[in-house]
């Protein structure tokens, strides 16, 4: 069963990158670059079932874009990406950089997927 995965980072070339490394994993890739534009897709396309976020961004950062996304969607699955340590209570994490590898390796953890 493909998984259709929402990314989100106010940084391109960031995004371009994990969008990439989940396509090679075999997801089917949303990406958006604000919590804005995340938590409209959120709304528009109920195929989204894994949420995956940048936490430093401006605007909305990654820990507001991930709550207000639990309250939309209870059940979608989140992980969240920094360069800093997570905050005790937060979502599972992993830290930048990583690679394809890496990346598996968590998101099979965490989601149970790809």
């Amino acid at each position: 069963m493909t998984h259709t995965v929402l990314v989100v980072d106010d940084d391109p070339n960031v995004l371009e990158v994990i969008a990439s490394m989940l396509e090679d994993l075999g997801c089917e890739v949303l990406t958006a670059s604000s919590g804005a534009e995340a938590l409209d897709m959120l709304v528009e396309q109920n195929a989204i079932s894994i949420l995956i976020t940048d936490i430093n961004m401006p605007a909305m950062d990654g820990h507001e874009l991930a709550e207000r996304a639990t309250r939309l969607r209870p059940e979608l699955k989140i992980l969240q990406l920094s360069g800093r340590e997570r905050r005790l209570d937060a979502y599972p994490m992993i830290r930048k950089p990583f690679d394809k590898q890496e990346l598996a390796r968590v998101m099979q953890q965490t989601t149970g997927v790809c």
